[in-house]
């Protein structure tokens, strides 16, 4: 079989059908799709698992949270992980739980992210689970959680945070590095060397200018590379997005309706804030309008940026000026209450994606007012509710109600914290001589599928796109 540049590719069998390689990598998640992140490295005997994501989006992604790993937990000696994100960490507890006895490794603002983000997602899954069970709306009797929060914190006592760009053994035989990749606090850049062989993980890239974030260190060698794709067929726009928020919110207000933002609790939270209070002190718009952060989750997130001042860009009076820009909400009455104000709001909720958490709720409340405005500021994965409403459905279910969607539906893409497709590929021009190969992982099918056709086209590197559980082997140099 050969690639877009017609070199050959050499396949392993999948997991089971062929003897242990040398070295080998096997995609057991985010291949041809965003989420699921999970890398299974195999070298000498040892494995290691970059990445440890959970599955959303579409049912036939989510059912494979439910089925046991082709890797058996018990065979891996260690994970490590890119940043906190769910889609890279949220599966965790379950492997844990299921046979895992090794260290979890990973920086160390993103253990204290995930000390937020995966007690949160039990929770949010206990919670999911007792209301289903409550109003009978689940196909299951009764409804379970994929992992408990304490579930969630047990796993969290095999976390080992390491520094930034100071090499260590994950494994017997395989020696790692993580570099700041930029995208969120912690996120990291995974460099494996075993055998003479060097893999790089670029996990989820920022952007050069991100407006809170560093940009990702560059890379200038690596033997093969897994590089992200979730905008390989899309650049972002170049207006200020802060200009377009201040737009949908005044033209919301002026109408008597409320914003209503699905946010992801981490990063995302956080460049709205700075914006709310960039907006108010610029005067565009009325600092009488009333901002609501409705996550604890995300307001445990921002204290993080003042501990971690030096992987960001804001100063400390803008650090500070972020974490006061919205009025907190704390209790799910506080929620609610929100939703019966009769006056024009912001209220920035989890999750990005509309998936689960408190947005939801404020969405069945919320949505069939055409005054109101649903506004989302990121990539909305196929198969989720925000695709949905963005797709333009006439009504989207939501906690087991059909919810006519009457709002104003609009979307800020120059928000996002992914390197856009051209920036992806400025990034990859940093190497000094291309990688054996290159796998684009981290997309769906359409913007991997652009992604790996630009690369071979512009840089002329040997480039594939892998399925789900397919197998490489990584032959060593010479």
């Amino acid at each position: 079989m050969t690639d877009t540049t017609g070199n050959k590719i050499e396949r392993a069998t999948r997991p089971g059908g062929a003897p242990l390689l040398p070295m080998q990598i096997t995609f057991l998640g985010a291949a041809r799709t965003v989420t699921g992140a999970k890398y299974l490295v195999e070298s000498n005997g040892a494995r290691i698992l970059v990445d440890c994501g959970l599955f959303q989006g579409e049912k036939a992604l989510r059912l494979r949270n439910w089925a046991p790993l082709p890797a058996p937990p018990s065979s891996c000696n260690a994970v490590v992980l890119t940043h906190a994100h769910l889609d890279h960490s949220g599966y965790l507890p379950l492997f844990v739980e299921n046979g895992f006895t090794g260290k979890i490794f990973c920086s160390e603002a993103t253990y204290e992210l995930c000390r937020i983000l995966l007690l949160d997602s039990g929770r949010l899954q206990e919670e999911e689970a007792a209301f289903a069970n409550r109003h009978g709306y689940s196909k299951h009797a009764p409804a379970l959680p994929l992992y408990t929060a304490e579930q969630a914190e047990r796993c969290l006592r095999q976390f080992v945070p390491v520094p930034f760009a100071r090499p260590w053994h994950a494994a017997v035989g395989m020696q790692a590095t993580l570099l700041p990749a930029g995208h969120i606090l912690g996120a990291s850049i995974v460099a494996l060397d075993a055998g003479g062989t060097r893999t790089v993980f670029s996990g989820d890239l920022g952007r050069p200018r991100d407006p809170i974030m560093q940009p990702p260190a560059t890379v200038e060698a690596a033997d093969y590379l897994v590089v992200e794709s979730t905008y390989g067929d899309r650049m972002h726009e170049a207006a200020d997005p802060a200009l377009a928020l201040a737009d949908v919110i005044n033209r919301t207000v002026a109408r008597g309706g409320k914003v209503i933002i699905p946010s992801f609790a981490v990063g995302r939270a956080q460049a709205l804030l700075h914006f709310m209070y960039r907006l108010r002190s610029e005067g565009r718009i009325s600092a009488q309008i009333p901002v609501y952060l409705d996550s604890p989750m995300a307001t445990d997130v921002t204290a993080l940026y003042w501990r971690y001042r030096t992987q960001h860009r804001l100063s400390r009076d803008a650090c500070a000026a972020m974490c006061h820009a919205a009025r907190i909400v704390n209790t799910p009455v506080e929620s609610r209450a929100l939703d019966e104000m009769r006056v024009p709001a912001v209220i920035i909720a989890a999750s990005g994606m509309a998936t689960g958490g408190r947005v939801l709720h404020h969405l069945r409340a919320l949505a069939d007012d055409h005054r109101n405005t649903i506004l989302f500021s990121g990539h909305q994965a196929s198969g989720t509710r925000g695709a949905s409403i963005v797709g333009g459905e006439p009504q989207v279910k939501m906690l087991g109600t059909w919810v006519p969607i009457r709002a104003e539906v609009m979307t800020l893409p120059g928000l996002s914290a992914h390197a856009d497709c051209t920036e992806i590929i400025a990034w990859l021009r940093g190497f000094k001589r291309p990688p054996r190969r290159t796998f684009v992982v981290h997309g769906e099918p359409a913007a991997a599928e652009a992604l790996r056709d630009r690369i071979a086209r512009e840089l002329h590197w040997d480039v594939a796109v892998p399925e789900y559980l397919e197998s490489f082997t990584l032959a060593r140099p010479g």
